[in-house]
């Protein structure tokens, strides 16, 4: 397994994409309306302001997945990096691939300095919930009004020392 930073709007990293939003339009709950993708800018993910990594193995492209910054949480001047669009193809789940690009990107938000990394997601994406607070994310308030999130996660990080 290998990552590969690509720009966002790449044709490989808009392939990941649309598989992720297509995967995700399709399981989302019905309860919650209807699933509203939102596709990513290219300057928020360019180093360092963020990063896009495509998961390769053998087999091709199997994944994706993105980090980048955002303001700090009020009060604080804390760096702060937000995890995005975290995919496996089905095919490639349950074997770690997910928990090592969570890690990649946890490195490399680290490399530009974060100190806090959030994200958000859906109580349908189980498996996914369960992979961040094994990770070491706890549950925190909202910090932003994304229409498909129900939970949001933080995790404290140590920035490198330069």
């Amino acid at each position: 397994m290998r990552f590969r930073a690509v720009d966002v709007t790449s044709p490989e990293a808009v392939t990941a994409l649309d598989a992720y939003f297509a995967e995700r339009a399709a399981g989302f709950p019905a309860a919650q309306g209807v699933y509203r993708p939102t596709y990513p800018a290219s300057l928020a993910f360019t180093p360092p302001a963020g990063v896009f990594l495509l998961v390769e193995d053998d087999d091709g492209l199997i994944g994706c997945g993105g980090v980048r910054r955002i303001d700090p949480r009020p009060g604080t001047g804390e760096v702060r990096y937000e995890i995005k669009h975290l995919w496996l193809r089905p095919t490639a789940r349950g074997r770690g691939a997910g928990r090592r690009l969570l890690e990649e990107l946890e490195r490399r938000a680290t490399e530009f300095g974060a100190e806090e990394l959030v994200l958000d997601t859906n109580a349908s994406l189980a498996a996914a919930g369960g992979l961040y607070r094994s990770s070491g994310y706890s549950t925190i308030e909202p910090y932003n009004d994304n229409p498909n999130a129900t939970h949001w996660y933080g995790k404290r990080l140590q920035p490198q020392i330069r």
